[in-house]
């Protein structure tokens, strides 16, 4: 596995308070990471430090292209759906288009190439017909769709989504990680969310976010690793061989 992104003995907060200690984390190319983690135990901040918009109080984030150190890399961002100004008078099509607003100087127009763009990311969301639609006029699945078009259209090397099933229904939100899946074919995706069970059914990678970073290789997880990290129990959780596992199974030595 090739390392896009490390993150290397972070410690980051606001003011005086700390928030992250001694974080260490590398995502890798076509990586699917899932981030969970209690309220208040740092997801957001980590994500902040992932996308630059919060400097560490120590440590050291690199970039990496084709195995050797980089500048940058191109990152998609999804925020939270409760953080879009629903009221804000811009169409479906714009919100996509917005994605490509570093491909173009800062008084330059759109591109042909550009709209053309736009036009297959709406097809691929299926948002055909809706293109000039108010983004206060959509469903919350049809919000997600434009948000994660305007994510994905500049072509990036990671996809960063928080809580991307919030105020969405269980139906959209099947078809949510149907795309995803797709998307995860040309990128790597970080994925935040409360939603364990959801989370660990669709993403290769998992690490647990409590004030520290702990770090699981794949979903294989026991109820336990969970439990420890979460700084408390977990009791909705299935286990094991039940009908209704969130899990996959977990063989201890000897059983």
């Amino acid at each position: 596995m090739t390392p896009i992104l490390t993150l290397e003995h972070i410690t980051a907060g606001y003011e005086q308070k700390t928030v992250l200690r001694d974080v260490n984390l590398t995502v890798y190319d076509h990586d699917f990471l899932g981030i969970i983690g209690p309220n208040g135990g740092g997801k957001t901040t980590l994500i902040k430090v992932i996308l630059g918009l919060l400097h560490p109080l120590s440590g050291t984030r690199t970039f990496f292209r084709d195995g050797r150190p980089a500048d940058s890399l191109k990152m998609g961002y999804l925020p939270q759906y409760n953080l879009i100004d629903k009221k804000f008078p811009i169409s479906v099509e714009e919100v996509i288009l917005s994605g490509l607003s570093g491909e173009k100087g800062l008084l330059r127009r759109f591109t042909a190439e550009h709209h053309a763009r736009v036009k297959e990311v709406v097809a691929r969301m299926g948002l055909e017909g809706l293109e000039h639609r108010a983004i206060g006029q959509l469903s919350g699945g049809q919000m997600q769709r434009a948000l994660l078009g305007r994510a994905v259209i500049s072509e990036p090397d990671i996809v960063i989504l928080d809580e991307p099933n919030t105020y969405i229904d269980k139906r959209f939100e099947a078809k949510l990680y149907e795309l995803l899946n797709e998307i995860n074919r040309h990128c790597a995706i970080i994925l935040v969310s409360h939603d364990i069970g959801t989370i660990l059914q669709t993403v290769k990678s998992i690490a647990c976010v409590n004030g520290t970073l702990d770090y699981h290789p794949d979903t294989e997880v026991p109820v336990e690793w969970i439990d420890k990290h979460f700084g408390c129990p977990i009791d909705l959780l299935g286990h094991g061989d039940l009908p209704h596992r969130v899990l996959k199974s977990h063989h201890h030595d000897g059983d």
